[in-house]
């Protein structure tokens, strides 16, 4: 019988059961507010809104941008569904940029000739993805953004402990940027997101529209409402919990840990897979956490993913391109070819599993079920 090698495992150490413990003994400090400021510590951001999940983070951020029927984001049609997604709930239009055909993030040239083009005044800004935990080209995205006078908002939802140029994603020049604990198709034990920014307009805003925009005197340690209250806009329910706060915390005082191991992982692959035949691996262009390692196979992706699943390796798809889904493809007329290069990236991409927890043997095995199927490969 064949070892199974999940796409997926959380590890659940003694640290995370004692800060779940506490909080079900109504023991410590405010673990939320503990979190939040775990995160500015982390990033040097200025201001920190946590969140039930990464998809509120997002959510959140374009509430707080006042975004309104008819406004345009620009977003990769690489990218998980929650971010045209969040944009449609305003009845805004997201306006899809390819990618590039080596980092699989958004391609810079096709988003400032969008940019170029389009002079409205409802286009209102960008939410750009880092891919699989390497960023964009920030530096060259951020002088984008000037010229063109419109925000970004970073999806880092593959990027928690990621950085560029050595400098933590969070405070590295976007107007809001949103982070999930719950990372595309890996289901985590508990769910949280966050959503850091610099500015205090924004930042007010994030924090009111959280919890029903309710105005109060405040809250309690035990999140008990004051007596006297007010509703001053249309809010939402996207705060967190404190024992999802607590696993969260927990979790994110050892992403150092996390990211270096996952990294050792990849440093593996990368070297047991060099020159094995329909695999080419992942292109290194600048700080690289690997959250997910994606590797292409030049054809029958589908059969080669399936031969890995009867030696018991999972793997995942990132992403299908948003053009190809049902809903935007009817709604804005999308055709199959019209972006190039995320349908050949979508057509040969697969991500192999990698997190912190797994051991060398495992990976090992991962590497010679790879080379296995490949050698068998047609």
């Amino acid at each position: 019988m064949a070892r199974e090698i999940p796409f997926f495992k959380p590890d659940i150490t003694q640290y995370e059961r004692d800060a779940i413990e506490k909080v079900l003994n109504l023991e410590g400090d405010d673990t939320i507010q503990g979190l939040e400021e775990a995160f500015v510590q982390k990033t040097g951001a200025t201001h920190a809104v946590s969140t039930n999940s990464g998809t509120s983070a997002l959510h959140l951020a374009m509430c707080a941008m006042d975004l309104k029927r008819g406004d345009k984001i620009i977003c990769s049609v690489n990218a998980f569904p929650s971010v045209p997604e969040v944009v449609r709930h305003f009845d805004a239009e997201p306006i899809f940029v390819d990618i590039d055909g080596e980092d699989f993030n958004i391609d810079l040239d096709a988003l400032e000739a969008v940019l170029e083009k389009n002079h409205s005044k409802k286009l209102k800004g960008a939410i750009v993805n880092h891919v699989a935990g390497q960023p964009t080209d920030l530096k060259r995205l951020y002088e984008i953004a000037e010229k063109y006078a419109i925000k970004i908002v970073e999806d880092a939802s593959d990027a928690m402990g990621a950085t560029y140029d050595g400098k933590p994603i969070g405070a590295t020049g976007a107007d809001i940027t949103c982070f999930s604990f719950s990372p595309h198709m890996k289901h985590s034990v508990a769910n949280a997101g966050m959503l850091l920014c610099e500015d205090d307009t924004l930042h007010e805003r994030a924090r009111l529209l959280r919890n029903h925009a309710i105005q109060s005197d405040g809250w309690d340690k035990y999140g008990n409402l004051e007596y006297i209250y007010d509703v001053v806009d249309i809010g939402c329910k996207y705060d967190l919990s404190v024992l999802d706060a607590a696993y969260a915390l927990a979790q994110y005082r050892r992403i150092d840990q996390m990211v270096a191991r996952r990294q050792e992982i990849a440093a593996i692959y990368d070297r047991e897979l060099a020159g094995v035949n329909h695999v080419t691996l992942p292109v290194k262009k600048r700080d690289h956490s690997y959250q997910l390692y994606i590797v292409r196979i030049d054809r029958n992706r589908d059969g080669f993913a399936r031969a890995l699943k009867e030696k018991g390796v999972h793997t995942g798809l990132h992403y299908i391109p948003l053009h190809l889904m049902s809903y935007y493809k009817q709604k804005y007329s999308l055709r199959v070819n019209d972006f190039q290069q995320a349908l050949q990236t979508y057509q040969q991409v697969l991500s192999l599993p990698i997190y912190h927890n797994m051991s060398d043997d495992e990976v090992a095995y991962v590497c010679e079920a790879v080379k296995e199927v490949a050698a068998a490969h047609i």
